[in-house]
């Protein structure tokens, strides 16, 4: 990729500039926009933790998994035209959060769409190092530092551009990944090799380790009251890592104006098939043949490798992790892009140095990849030394992200909402979320443990809270406009 990008400067007379860095001129096709969504979006979690729900919950979670995190993508198709039409010289969303509402406003959401970049790259690398270090051996720490290594390298040379081409490449490797094991599976694997005897299979699961909350503890059900409740946290933290993330709507930005909308609703669609294949057949295929699984090796992400391992020896082993390595590597582009130009145009150039121009605005732009991704790195690091893991890490996510969905969305959609709602109803929502999880946690367990604090209905809890505080919010402040109407006119 670094090589692919070193030939555009030398023949096609691409020259580095701050714009063309961060939004390569706004001048790109459907076709790459929306394989950059499919990439930006499989995550590590996207193949680990959806054959985790799967071999969790049955048939159940690989569905709540894939449509839970494809509506997000749809909706958001709104706030990209919406974006091309109010604000088309934008850089980030947090510009526009700037320009309406000022500098207070500014900083709480510079707050939230950093800690949401924090938060997927923490999920990207504890998922990608696990498996590493599962398949290969390589030290969990060591993986930790090399997996964003070689991302650098190529961001730097080329900016946003060099990740929708890096983006399309290993979508078509994970698609044919995908197929790989697909086919091997469902048709000739020689434990399982069809879907009459995977059905067999996992109905004698049900039989002899009945999944807890389902109905008659079938795997082959939709009747799942945990998977229901996975769903919904699905849907609420998958909700802030769209809209709150930077690296979305910098996709939009990037985009042709009559590309956008296409664009987000191709890739959408296209990338429910990633979660919801993989899951029904390698996540299933544990159910059925890997039996009893170490919940820590499940609760860190490992039924994909373990199975593949399993069903496809070496080979399916080394599947897995070129499968895990392409996502974890795309998706850490676009989050370096994201944080860089965060950093660069609502840090840099608002608060430190309002008038740089050319050189200074790119070297900084250089200069914020490389510090995040050593913060990646020293991030996962400490998260595996304290005994998170992706699976913990992907329920925590809409408690920290989604408080401020409604606030980013309306900002541009809704010209009656106030500077005050937005910065409200999003610091007490986070800060109400954090104390409904943490005292749920004590309630049902006693204690406030990572064990504890990482079961579903403490996290249930805190992202559901998070999540509708807006509207509580808005109700009680039209409620007191209306009555104030009425009883004082």
């Amino acid at each position: 990729m670094s090589l692919l990008t070193l030939a555009q400067k030398r023949y096609l007379r691409e020259f580095q500039t701050s714009e063309m860095f961060m939004t390569a001129h706004r001048s790109v096709s459907t076709g790459l926009v929306a394989s950059a969504i499919v990439s930006a979006w499989t995550w590590a979690a996207t193949l680990l933790q959806s054959s985790t729900v799967a071999y969790q919950y049955g048939v159940s979670g690989p569905f709540w998994y894939a449509s839970g995190a494809t509506i997000q993508v749809l909706l958001f198709a709104i706030l990209a035209i919406e974006l091309k039409r109010k604000a088309p010289h934008a850089h980030t969303f947090l510009e526009i959060i700037n320009a309406r509402y000022g500098k207070p406003a500014h900083i709480v959401f510079l707050f939230f769409g950093l800690a949401t970049n924090m938060v997927v790259t923490a999920m990207l690398l504890l998922g990608g190092s696990a498996v590493v270090n599962t398949l290969t051996g390589v030290n969990t720490i060591a993986s930790c530092f090399l997996l964003p290594l070689g991302v650098l390298i190529y961001t730097l040379f080329g900016g946003i551009k060099a990740t929708f081409l890096t983006d399309y490449v290993h979508t078509t490797v994970i698609f044919i990944v995908l197929l790989s094991f697909l086919f091997t599976v469902y048709c000739t694997s020689p434990e399982i090799g069809s879907p009459d005897k995977m059905y067999d299979l996992l109905a004698a699961a049900s039989r002899n380790k009945p999944v807890k909350d389902n109905a008659e503890g079938s795997y082959l059900t939709m009747s799942s009251l945990q998977g229901l409740i996975f769903g919904i946290i699905n849907i609420v933290g998958n909700f802030g890592t769209v809209f709150v993330d930077n690296a979305y709507w910098q996709r939009a930005i990037a985009a042709k104006p009559s590309s956008t909308v296409h664009a987000y609703l191709i890739g959408g669609l296209a990338w429910f098939a990633i979660p919801f294949t993989l899951a029904t057949t390698m996540g299933l295929s544990g159910v059925a043949v890997l039996g009893e699984v170490d919940p820590k090796d499940v609760t860190a992400g490992l039924i994909l490798p373990l199975a593949a391992t399993h069903l496809l020896g070496k080979a399916g082993g080394f599947a897995a992790l070129v499968l895990v390595f392409m996502a974890v590597t795309s998706a850490s582009s676009a989050e370096l892009i994201a944080v860089s130009s965060i950093y660069t145009y609502d840090i840099y150039r608002t608060y430190i140095h309002p008038d740089a121009m050319g050189s200074q605005v790119i070297n900084h732009s250089h200069f914020s990849v490389i510090g995040f991704g050593i913060i990646m790195g020293a991030l996962a690091t400490i998260l595996n030394y304290i005994g998170v893991s992706l699976g913990y890490m992907y329920l925590l996510m809409g408690i920290i992200s989604s408080p401020a969905v409604f606030p980013v969305a309306f900002t541009i959609t809704w010209k009656k909402q106030s500077a005050l709602a937005a910065i409200v109803s999003s610091v007490v929502g986070l800060i109400c979320g954090i104390i409904a999880w943490l005292v749920t946690a004590q309630k049902l367990h006693g204690e406030i443990t990572l064990a504890s604090t990482g079961e579903n209905y403490p996290m249930l809890a805190g992202n559901l809270y998070v999540f509708l505080f807006f509207f509580f919010f808005f109700y009680i402040y039209f409620f007191s406009f209306f009555f104030l109407v009425i009883c004082f006119p």
